[in-house]
């Protein structure tokens, strides 16, 4: 099986299990890989660890929390698995550049980690001419 099929099972097994303590290993025997394997891969195709995808994702659901309900953060920040709001509050000021507060009186919710894309593999063409003293030379 490919890299890039690997990837989709995984970030499917991720979107099934967001609102779980989720891991690499429960990833792992989930999809009964190696993590090491999971985790290379991962990286390799999306260009992020496991564990920033997971994080960004739950910041995203956290993002649409505040700005479409009136929950407290914190019981937002506990659903988002984080453990006080402040650990919340810094991990979602570097996502989205303000504090929940602040995004919630915007109250405008835009995604920052969106579901899984896979990062395209452009093949660059080499061109065949070169500079020689100002000239051009095929």
């Amino acid at each position: 099986m490919s890299d890039n099929m690997i990837v989709k099972k995984a970030a499917d097994f991720i979107e099934k299990h967001l609102d779980e303590d989720l891991s690499l290993d429960m990833i792992a025997e989930g999809l009964n890989y190696s993590k090491y394997y999971i985790a290379r891969a991962f990286a390799k195709e999306t260009g992020c660890t496991v564990y920033k995808y997971i994080q960004g994702r739950r910041l995203t659901k956290a993002a649409k929390k505040l700005a479409e309900t009136k929950k407290p953060i914190i019981e937002i920040a506990y659903e988002a698995h984080y453990n006080s709001q402040q650990a919340f509050n810094l991990a979602f000021r570097r996502l989205y550049l303000c504090t929940p507060r602040a995004y919630r009186q915007n109250g405008i919710f835009s995604p920052k980690q969106t579901r899984i894309s896979m990062k395209s593999i452009q093949i660059q063409s080499v061109s065949t001419t070169t500079m020689f003293g100002g000239r051009m030379v095929a």
